[in-house]
């Protein structure tokens, strides 16, 4: 290659670097990084006990078989455990008794399209599946649902595909919502919240617990009595970003981290500039991945105290956990797969 020719060739490369840098810068006029609110901290709240290390002792559940399990739900009168996937279907898993050594055995139960997210059953066992799109009821057979259904809108400014840029901008996008079988009717009880992500009922009811995942917290919704309509703080500070919270009917929610709480994080979140920043780097490659480790999940009090947290400093992108029995579901956004662990044999690390 003669000189001119490779000077050619890196004017080239300049040009066409600098014309993507441009559409980058182009594409992110409309992303207006925010301060997070005053209240925000970005501290972490004490665990009295911590697991480390917990990909040593997981096992793998339908493996090759699970494309991106995100929710989990179990029905304990028939021992099946369900996933969203996001191929578009709703499997489900035979989870073998104590004592058994056969294989699970995976189902495609039903196939809703889209990227089916939360899943939860309904006090009548009729499982709704959350979709990115749309909120699918049934089953086999559906009948009509005579309870209220609640659900969050995450952004109301981006979809699915961009909804990192929501989580990078810091604006409150997002939406507590119910919808009314009977009625068709849907509303709005709060709006201005920040990326709203999993939501679950309180033992009594009486209210809904839902996550805002790049404040890491979870804060609460008083559906009936006294404090209807109130909302106050349930847990913050998290020692993760928080994606799905389920509760397990024995006084316990578990939260998904789908990452570790780090100095990164808390550069961007400090520094709006950062975030317009990293969002043009997007534009070529993806986030370090040292800023998606350290996932987890965390068990909390029916009343939001800390009790446990499962983790690992390799685990990223985990979405949420179930426990069944003595062994602690959780599902993951890149996996094939659904993992446990026996809760009953872990040792407890040190914070």
């Amino acid at each position: 290659m003669t000189k001119p020719t490779v000077l050619g060739f890196v004017l080239a490369a300049l040009v066409a670097a600098a014309a993507s840098v441009l559409v980058a810068l182009y594409w992110s006029e409309d992303l207006e990084p925010a301060p997070l609110p005053g209240d925000y901290s970005d501290q972490t709240i004490s665990v009295p006990e911590i697991h480390s290390g917990i990909l040593k002792a997981s096992e793998k559940v339908g493996e090759g078989l699970l494309p991106g399990p995100e929710d989990l739900a179990y029905d304990a009168a028939s021992g099946f455990l369900y996933t969203s996937c996001v191929d578009g279907w709703v499997r489900r898993i035979k989870l073998r008794k104590e004592g058994e050594t056969a294989k699970e055995v995976v189902e495609d139960w039903a196939y809703v399209g889209g990227r089916p997210l939360g899943i939860a059953f309904g006090p009548d066992r009729q499982l709704l599946v959350a979709s990115a799109y749309k909120i699918w009821c049934g089953g086999r057979r559906r009948r009509r649902l005579r309870w209220t259904v609640y659900f969050t809108d995450a952004s109301y400014k981006y979809n699915l595909a961009t909804h990192m840029l929501d989580i990078i901008e810091g604006r409150p996008h997002g939406r507590l919502m119910s919808f009314d079988p009977a009625t068709a009717r849907t509303e709005v009880l709060l709006s201005g919240l920040y990326f709203a992500n999993g939501v679950a009922m309180s033992p009594d009811q009486s209210s809904v617990i839902f996550c805002e995942t790049p404040l890491r917290r979870c804060r609460r919704y008083h559906v009936r009595g006294e404090k209807k309509g109130a909302v106050d703080h349930f847990v913050d500070s998290l020692p993760g970003f928080p994606d799905n919270i389920r509760y397990d009917d024995e006084g316990r929610f578990w939260i998904g981290l789908a990452a570790g709480n780090g100095k990164g994080w808390d550069l961007m979140f400090r520094y709006p500039m950062l975030r317009k920043m990293a969002v043009v780097s997007l534009e070529f490659a993806d986030l370090p991945h040292h800023m998606l480790k350290g996932a987890g999940v965390l068990s909390v009090s029916s009343e939001g105290e800390p009790l446990a947290l499962y983790t690992d400093r390799e685990l990223s992108l985990l979405t949420g956990g179930l426990r069944v029995g003595r062994h602690l579901y959780y599902g993951s956004l890149v996996k094939s797969y659904i993992s446990r662990i026996p809760l009953d044999e872990l040792a407890a690390g040190k914070q």
